[in-house]
C-alpha cells in the first residue's frame, strides 16, 4: 500500500468516529440557515448572509477574498452591497489570479497602480502575482475574513491554493474566517482523475483532490481545515454559510444564478467541462485553442495528420463528444495574457463538441488524445520542459504510460482506485446530500 493510500485509510478510520459523533467538526462550524425548501431556486452563501442582514460581520473590520463572481442571484456584487453599510468596514480586498474583476472587465482598470477599490476605498492585495501572503500590517487590522468566490470544480485552478495561504496568515493572527458557499459548477457527483502524489504537488495540484472533485468550495475548505492540510497543521476558526436548495446533480446553468466566467478563457459551461481534462495539454507542445475564440474546445498543431488521427480517435468511442476537422491560425489571445503555441502559424486540428455532458469524461478524453497523438507522431510530439505535465496530472503516471506505448483506454482504470477511495473519503465533508 502506498503512503498516500495508507494516509487516506487512516483518515477514513479517524473520521468514522467523528461521523458517529453527529458529524460535529472539531475546528469548523456550519452556520444554521432558514428552511427555504418551499422556494424552487437556489440561494448561495452570499444570498443567505444578505437575508440575515449581514449580522455576522456588522461592526467589524473585514477583509474579503473575492473576484467578479461574488454576486447574489440578483447579480449584485458583494462589494457593492457591503459598501452601503456604514457599520461594516472593509479594510482589505484579497484578489486571486486574474484579479478582482477579471481581465476583461472595465472596472478592473479603475483600481490601477494605487491598488485601491474605488467603491469601498479598501486596499487591494493580490495573493498570487505579487505575494502569496497578505502583509502582516493589514492582517493586524482585521476582525474577520470573508471568502466568496465561484470555484471551477477543477483542481487546476489556483483559487483554493491562494485561500490555503490566506488560512496560514489568518491562523497566525487568530482571525476567524467565514466562507460563503457556492455550487460546484460542473456538478457535485462526478469524480474523475488521479489524486496527486506528494512529490508532484504544486499550486495546480495543491491538495489531495482528483482533477474533477465534485465538491463545493465550502466543502473543500472544510476538509482542508479539519484535516490540517494547511502548512504546519495550522487551523482557523472557520464558519461556513451553506447554500439552500442545491442538488449535487445540478450544473450551474440548472441553478439559474448568473453565469460569470470563473477564468478569462472559460467562456461557457461546455468550455469549463472540457477544461477539466483538456488543460493537461498545457504540458505538451500542442495548441489547445489559445489564440482563438474557443480555448479548450479545439486542439491542433502544424504537423497533426487530422484525417487519420480522427479515424483512430473515433474508434475509441469516447462518450458524450463528437470531433470535427478544422484548420485555424492562433493569433495572440483575447482571454489570457500569454503567447499561444504556434502563434501566427496555420494549424490542423479537431474541434470538440459536447453533446451529452452527463456522459462526457474530460480527463479520459484528454489523456486518450495525448496518448494517441504520441503514438502517431512520435517525432513531433513533445512534453513541456521541467516535467510540467507531472505537476498538472499529479504524478508521472501519464508520462510513463505514454512512454510505454500502451493503448489509450488502458489509463483510466489505473486511477479508478483513487476515484473510489476519494469518493469514500469526502463523505464526511459533504454538506449537501441527494
Amino acid at each position: 500500500m502506498s503512503n498516500l493510500l495508507r494516509n487516506i485509510f487512516i483518515v477514513l478510520t479517524t473520521f468514522c468516529f467523528i461521523e458517529a459523533q453527529e458529524n460535529r467538526y472539531t475546528y469548523s462550524s456550519i452556520v444554521e440557515i432558514p428552511d427555504l425548501s418551499f422556494f424552487n431556486h437556489l440561494y448561495t452563501g452570499l444570498d443567505i448572509l444578505e437575508q440575515k442582514d449581514f449580522d455576522l460581520i456588522k461592526d467589524k473590520n473585514i477583509g474579503i477574498f473575492c473576484n467578479h463572481t461574488a454576486v447574489t442571484r440578483n447579480n449584485k456584487h458583494i462589494l457593492d452591497i457591503l459598501g452601503g453599510y456604514e457599520d461594516i468596514n472593509i479594510e482589505a480586498i484579497f484578489e486571486p489570479e486574474y484579479g478582482i474583476w477579471g481581465m476583461d472587465d472595465r472596472r478592473a482598470k479603475l483600481i490601477g497602480s494605487k491598488r485601491i477599490d474605488p467603491v469601498t476605498g479598501a486596499k487591494v492585495f493580490n495573493l498570487l502575482d505579487r505575494s502569496l501572503y497578505p502583509p502582516n500590517w493589514i492582517m493586524k487590522r482585521l476582525d474577520v475574513i470573508v471568502i466568496d468566490i465561484q470555484d471551477t470544480g477543477v483542481r487546476f485552478s489556483t483559487f483554493i491554493s491562494s485561500i490555503t495561504k490566506l488560512f496560514e496568515s489568518a491562523s497566525d493572527h487568530k482571525i476567524p474566517i467565514i466562507v460563503l458557499d457556492r455550487p460546484n459548477p460542473i456538478n457535485g457527483l462526478r469524480i474523475e482523475g488521479p489524486l496527486p502524489r506528494e512529490e508532484y504537488q504544486s499550486y495546480e495540484a495543491y491538495h489531495l483532490l482528483p482533477i474533477r472533485h465534485g465538491m463545493t468550495i465550502g466543502e473543500i475548505l472544510l476538509m482542508v481545515n479539519e484535516m490540517g492540510w494547511v502548512k504546519d497543521l495550522k487551523r482557523v476558526d472557520l464558519k461556513i454559510i451553506p447554500m439552500a436548495n442545491w442538488d449535487r446533480n445540478q450544473y450551474i446553468d440548472d441553478t439559474k444564478i448568473p453565469w460569470k466566467k470563473p477564468a478569462p478563457y472559460i467562456k461557457d459551461l461546455n468550455t469549463l467541462i472540457m477544461y477539466s481534462g483538456m488543460d493537461l495539454f498545457r504540458g505538451t507542445n500542442l495548441n489547445i485553442g489559445f489564440g482563438t475564440e474557443s480555448p479548450y474546445l479545439i486542439f491542433g498543431s502544424p504537423w497533426l495528420a487530422t484525417k487519420f488521427f480522427k479515424e483512430k480517435l473515433e474508434m475509441l468511442h469516447l462518450p458524450g463528444v463528437t470531433f470535427k476537422e478544422i484548420e485555424y491560425r492562433p493569433t495572440g489571445s483575447p482571454y489570457y495574457d500569454r503567447v499561444p503555441k504556434y502563434n501566427g502559424i496555420s494549424c490542423s486540428g479537431l474541434k470538440v463538441s459536447v453533446v451529452d455532458r452527463k456522459l462526457v469524461k474530460p480527463i479520459e478524453i484528454a489523456t486518450s488524445i495525448i496518448t494517441l497523438i504520441s503514438h502517431l507522431h512520435p517525432r513531433e510530439f513533445r512534453w513541456e520542459s521541467n516535467g510540467y505535465i507531472d505537476k498538472l496530472f499529479g504524478s508521472n503516471q501519464l508520462r510513463l504510460f505514454v512512454a510505454q506505448k500502451k493503448p489509450p483506454d488502458y489509463l483510466s482504470p489505473q486511477y479508478m482506485h483513487d476515484e473510489i477511495e476519494f469518493s469514500k473519503f469526502r463523505e464526511t465533508f459533504l454538506l449537501y446530500k441527494n
